[in-house]
Formats: C-alpha cells, structure tokens, sequence
C-alpha cells in the first residue's frame, strides 16, 4: 500500500516569524498522526528556520521551487544541493504558477527533476490543465504531454520514487474542486502513463497526489479514491487547524 502524502504549498505567505509560529503550533497538533507522511513547503527565506522548529516530528520539509545547476552565475536562484543542505526531502517542482508566471516548459521541469534526483530530494511533479483545456476534451492529452517532456530520460527505479501532482489550473486558488470522479479518472490516467513508461512496478509504487482547492470538507472523499494517494494543499495548508483536520482524514491503516 502506498503511504499517503499531504503536503503544504504556502507560495508567497509567512514571513519568517509567522512560518515559526505555525510549524509550533502545527508540531502538538499532528505529533500522535501515522499512517500519512507530512510536508510543508515554506518560502526560501523560512526554511532554515523551519527545519529547526520540525526537529524530532513527523513532519518534513520541501521547497517549492529550485535551478537545475550546481552553482554559478545564475542571481535570484536557489540550487539543489542548497536545499539537500538546509534539510529539504522534497521539492515542487513544474507548478502551474511557475509555468505561467515565469516561462517554466516542460523541458525545464524536467532538467531540474533530474538534478533533484541526483541531489537525493522528491521531486513532487505538477501536471494539470487550464480551463479551455478541459472544456475542449484534451485534459488527457495535455496532461500526457507533460508527463511524457517532464520525465524523459528518468528511470523505472527513479520514477518508482517522484511524487505526480495533479493540479487542473482552473480549481487552484478558484474555490472549485475536480469532482471525486473524474480526479480519480485523471489520476488513473496518469498512472497507467507512468505503466506505459517505465512498467507496472514502478506506476504501483508511484505516489500520486490531487491538488486545487482541496479542503477538510473535500479531502475525505478525495482519498478514498484508489488512485489518489494525498493531496498538494495550497490555502487551506495556510491554516493549522484546517491543515491538521485534512492530515488526519487522510491517513491509511
């Protein structure tokens, strides 16, 4: 059975002293909670200072973004080995935001996923579709599209270990949420893309998350959907309470 992931994308939100409070907070809440692995994903600038506040819990840290060089002449950018230092297991990587804010392609997504992987960190993949997408009936297409540019090259054994989020653009930060239905069908999708590449092994062993607007309310039913195996939280991540309550419907065992 594969373990389920929550994870939390707090994007642009917290200052350093605001992210502390939180993950204190967010420790006692969530200290007795098995069955689920737990990852908040800060800004860069908190951290360091998270990762200290998670010492001894059961919660891990992710980035939410990162280069794929080693180092060099690249300002404003954070490197893999940077993050594998301050403490980071896991890091998003290819989010909606950064593909429509910031240029990010397919082909760069799937340069940093392999520099995450030789750096030892969880590359969390998002896919998804925009809005005219998937009123035109090629959700499947395109999010096949970016599976297929963002993993080329990556192993049976290195896929068998990356988490896939998917995430239709049109429900993140929208209030609307995929139906339990068809976030299940597009998540079985993927993972017989993921079969179809590296092999029936690796897609079972393939962690498979459903991310926008996912919520307390929503989560329970979410999960209980074979193929989703957790969630990539964005506002309601924000919260502790609400955080802790989608944590705790999700765990399996």
């Amino acid at each position: 059975m594969r373990l389920p992931l929550i994870a939390g994308n707090w994007k642009m939100y917290k200052t350093v002293a605001e992210a502390i409070e939180f993950v204190q907070k967010l420790k006692p809440a969530l200290e007795d909670v098995a069955g689920v692995e737990i990852v908040v994903c800060p800004s860069f600038v908190s951290l360091e200072a998270v990762v200290r506040e998670l010492a001894g819990s059961n919660i891990a840290l992710g980035a939410q973004n990162m280069y794929w060089a080693e180092e060099g002449a690249f300002t404003g950018e954070v490197s893999p080995s940077m993050l594998k230092a301050v403490g980071c297991s896991f890091v998003i990587l290819g989010h909606s935001e950064r593909r429509q804010h910031f240029g990010e392609t397919d082909q760069m997504v799937n340069r940093k996923v392999k520099a995450a992987l030789a750096a030892g960190l969880i590359p969390i993949v998002c896919v998804g579709e925009r809005l005219e997408e998937k009123e035109n009936g090629i959700t499947e297409k395109v999010v096949g599209t970016q599976l297929e540019f963002s993993l080329a090259g990556i192993t049976s054994n290195e896929l068998a270990g990356i988490v896939i989020a998917y995430e239709p653009v049109w429900a993140i930060g929208t209030g609307r949420t995929a139906e339990t239905q068809d976030a299940r069908q597009v998540n079985n999708y993927i993972r017989s893309r993921l079969a179809a590449q590296a092999g029936q092994e690796a897609a079972q062993k393939a962690r498979i998350l459903y991310g926008g607007s996912v919520k307390p309310d929503n989560i329970a039913g979410l999960m209980a959907q074979p193929d989703i195996d957790g969630a990539l939280v964005g506002g309601a991540s924000l919260q502790v309470d609400a955080f802790a309550a989608m944590i705790r419907n999700s765990c399996r065992l």
